[in-house]
């Protein structure tokens, strides 16, 4: 009996033994299958399209306004008054200043005077005049006494021109001592107050007066993009008439809300910088732009049928991209492409290496080499 059951155990634990090896075997099989399977990764793939896309090409700019006009006195003296605030919208004609008008008031009426006296000379002379050649012609007195009184004449009348012309003078400087704004516009800065001194050497203008109702915003472009328009559109006076509308965008990221079109474009080229400057014209009717801004100009060029890619499925290869085409048995192969010189920060417009209909690599391009089985 007790042999019976110590043979019984042993049989059990036989059995336990051969079950636990089996399951190690099959445990350690189903391993090795799936290390096999995560070994072997999934790759996705695109074929190659053509579409069309609108990118932007962005120039920094500097904004001013339509006319900027620098008031300077044209008579010196002492402002007694300041008639407009900074800031202040003003009209073609509007005083903004006041110069002492009281020594201008006193040297016209001294100019008015003096044209006066000349005009009473004028007279007396012309009266001896004619009563010299009276007598004359009757042979009471000679021809020198005759040229003494014509020339008496003569000079009598320069006098009142001379006088006339200085009354004009003093009519103009008391004039000018109301100093008004010769544009539309907004006041700049008043760095003059009641009281000060001020003349035409002044090195620091009464104020600026911008006419903002539109906006000039210069930007400058390099010689080789200046190249491109030029052969694109045949001119780069055609240019500026056919180039599409242009956007501004301002300092603190948003986009001005006014389309601007781009007005002229310099046919000189800087030779310290190698750029050419153009202009684009912004309406301003809310007054948002001020002359002195900075922003950006972006121009909209339009690509159609070009070949697009994603940008994850390029490698940067120094002024080149690589990407990886499938090959002959679904393998990698690597192709150098040339790409547009702008993009969206997404998408590359291919310009050279690929066509339509070819199957690449569209993620992960940066971790494929060579030969690497994509199918």
């Amino acid at each position: 009996m007790g042999k019976k059951i110590l043979f019984n155990h042993c049989v059990c634990a036989a059995m336990l033994i051969a079950a636990m090896t089996v399951t190690a075997c099959s445990s350690k099989g189903d391993s090795k299958g799936d290390a096999a399977q995560q070994g072997q990764s999934a790759y996705q793939l695109m074929k190659v399209k053509k579409g069309d896309r609108t990118l932007n090409l962005s120039y920094s700019a500097t904004i001013r306004g339509k006319q900027d006009v620098a008031i300077m006195p044209q008579v010196g003296g002492t402002i007694t008054k300041v008639c407009v605030t900074e800031g202040q919208q003003v009209r073609a004609g509007q005083t903004l200043f006041i110069i002492d008008q009281v020594p201008f008031q006193a040297a016209l009426r001294t100019a008015q005077a003096n044209v006066q006296a000349a005009k009473a000379q004028l007279a007396t002379a012309k009266l001896e005049y004619d009563s010299q050649k009276e007598l004359f012609n009757q042979q009471v007195v000679s021809q020198h006494t005759l040229s003494t009184a014509e020339n008496g004449y003569l000079t009598a009348q320069a006098g009142l021109a001379q006088a006339e012309a200085a009354l004009v003078n003093a009519r103009n400087s008391l004039s000018y001592t109301t100093v008004t704004s010769p544009a539309n516009g907004q006041v700049g800065n008043l760095p003059y107050r009641t009281g000060d001194l001020v003349s035409p050497q002044i090195p620091t203008p009464l104020t600026t007066v911008s006419d903002n109702s539109e906006m000039w915003v210069y930007f400058s472009m390099t010689e080789n993009q200046f190249l491109s328009f030029t052969r694109e559109y045949g001119s780069m006076s055609a240019a500026a008439s056919q180039m599409p509308a242009v956007s501004l965008l301002l300092k603190d990221g948003s986009t001005y809300e006014e389309e601007g079109k781009i007005e002229s474009v310099s046919a000189v080229i800087d030779r310290s910088t190698g750029t050419v400057t153009c202009k684009a014209v912004f309406p301003n009717p809310n007054g948002l732009l001020h002359s002195g801004l900075s922003g950006t100009v972006q121009i909209p060029t339009l690509y159609k049928d070009v070949v697009i890619v994603p940008q994850s499925a390029t490698v940067s290869q120094q002024d080149k991209y690589l990407v990886y085409q499938v090959g002959k048995d679904g393998m990698a192969e690597g192709v150098l492409v040339e790409v547009a010189p702008i993009n969206d920060g997404k998408e590359f417009i291919v310009t050279k290496g690929l066509k339509e209909g070819d199957e690449i690599l569209a993620t992960g391009a940066g971790l494929v080499r060579p030969g690497t089985k994509l199918k």
